[in-house]
């Protein structure tokens, strides 16, 4: 039989102070700095709305991680109301009071996860978060310190974080009450975001809804819709705002045939100018984008900043875009390359050898898959490959290549002690007939040849798996000498 542990004196105390709402709030004043977490703690979870309003202006650190206490079964938009109403009257204040510290309100559910338990008791000492090292960015806790050391910043705005996610038929009713707030509170509340995602939504929408962000608070944006060339010109002027970005997807920006060229032409300088902005820009995806033909130098030469990750996939490509992206300088710290999904068929394997060269000294993963490579290309780029020395995964999967690469390719790479994971196409000899057949009994001789090989050499813990696709659905099947169907195989 377990024990339960008794309340702590904390919880105690906080449960006495909401037995009377109005005590609780006359208590504020005076409440010791270390109550004011546990006791908003459980107010939220009581939703004790009046207590919650006034503990928001009582709040005596720069940030409120308030997100850190929602969660999508148990959103509370009563209690979120009532904070929100906290900070109405907190801002509608012509004079602050010397207890004001609060500047971040934030709303991002996976932001600050330690403070509550932390300051709870459930973890380390309270005291250590009495100067917010956990929930405030050196950044801000500078500007913070100045603010105590008596700086003039009466009428500092007050940032609400949160991450958002367009998507047409959501309703979002967290996003109408701040949009609602900021038009009101303009110069008082800054509407921020660090995450943003943009799924089907008319433009138009987007566009109202941008113009109440502060665009240079968004680190991480990701643009999935179908667009158009010319749609996607008039979002790129807010692409173009957000600074600090540091991680941009983007996804299905096509172009049709009644575009003339000469317009077509505007709208991707509009684009490839907004790059220029981008001076803390690391991760680039760029997926089933359809103008980047022949003008991929466009946005090369407009990096400003070394990439860490950078992905081109489903995308049409020419030889001199894959010239131009060997010599550009933004690739030399290449922690992950994708080209899947480009095919490099009827290129010369000249500049990928040389982009892998680049790179050699910083990358980590390589993704060749689908690119159409033959056994010629592969042979070119296997000494390129050989000096990766940081590499610790390469798939190349649904690509023609021979057995005698494959053994070609794993001479290559035994010096390179990172590699844990090949993921590789099941070599040409494993097929029978016209059709291209792939034959399991031949696959599985085949593979068990390459891991022999592996052992031979005393690297048996690198994990080599081929995959092809499923016959029935097309998502990979691996095979490690037995396939590992796909859940379509797999028995209800």
């Amino acid at each position: 039989m377990t024990m339960l542990a008794p309340p702590r004196l904390l919880e105690l105390a906080g449960q006495s102070l909401l037995r009377d709402e109005n005590l609780a709030i006359s208590a504020l004043e005076e409440l010791p700095v270390e109550l004011f977490p546990p006791l908003f703690v459980a107010a939220y979870a009581r939703r004790c709305s009046k207590t919650l309003k006034a503990m928001v202006q009582a709040w005596p650190f720069a940030c409120l991680p308030l997100g850190g206490l929602m969660t999508e079964q148990q959103p509370h938009q009563e209690t979120l109301n009532a904070a929100l109403s906290g900070l109405d009257v907190l801002l509608s204040q012509e004079a602050r009071s010397r207890r004001w510290k609060l500047q971040v309100l934030d709303l991002r559910r996976n932001a600050h996860q330690d403070f509550w338990t932390v300051w709870s008791g459930t973890r380390i000492g309270v005291w250590s978060l009495i100067e917010l090292e956990a929930a405030q960015p050196m950044k801000k806790k500078q500007k913070m310190d100045g603010f105590e050391r008596g700086a003039e910043q009466p009428f500092a705005p007050v940032k609400v974080l949160l991450d958002l996610c367009l998507k047409q038929g959501r309703h979002d009713e967290l996003l109408t009450s701040l949009m609602k707030k900021v038009s009101q509170q303009k110069d008082l509340l800054h509407l921020c975001c660090k995450k943003l995602r943009i799924f089907a939504m008319p433009i138009q929408n987007i566009k109202i809804i941008l113009k109440m962000v502060q665009l240079d608070s968004v680190q991480d944006l990701e643009v999935n819709c179908t667009w158009k060339l010319s749609t996607f010109g008039n979002f790129a002027p807010y692409l173009g705002q957000m600074g600090n970005l540091r991680r941009l997807l983007l996804s299905h920006i096509l172009t049709t045939s009644c575009t003339y060229l000469e317009e077509e032409e505007q709208y991707v300088n509009q684009f490839t100018s907004q790059f220029l902005s981008f001076h803390h820009l690391q991760e680039l995806y760029l997926d089933s984008v359809s103008f980047l033909k022949g003008r991929l130098n466009k946005v090369l030469r407009c990096l400003k900043s070394s990439l860490e990750i950078l992905s081109i996939t489903n995308c049409l490509l020419s030889e001199s875009d894959l010239t131009h992206l060997s010599q550009c300088p933004s690739m030399s710290q290449l922690k992950d390359l994708s080209l899947s999904g480009v095919s490099l068929t009827t290129m010369s394997p000249e500049p990928l050898r040389a982009l892998l060269e680049r790179a050699a000294s910083t990358l980590e993963d390589l993704d060749l898959d689908e690119c159409g490579i033959t056994d010629t290309q592969f042979v070119a780029i296997l000494p390129a490959l050989g000096q990766c020395s940081q590499l610790t995964t390469f798939t190349f999967c649904g690509n023609s290549i021979s057995m005698a690469v494959l053994q070609n390719l794993l001479l290559h790479t035994i010096g390179l002690s990172k590699l844990s994971h090949v993921l590789y196409p099941a070599p040409l000899e494993s097929f029978e007939g016209n059709q291209g057949i792939l034959h399991l009994g031949r696959l599985a001789q085949l593979h068990a040849k390459l891991k022999q090989m592996l052992h031979d050499i005393g690297r048996q813990a690198v994990v080599w798996f081929s995959a092809n696709p499923c016959p029935h659905c097309g998502d990979k099947t691996l095979y490690d000498p037995e396939p590992i169907l796909c859940p379509c195989h797999m028995p209800l």
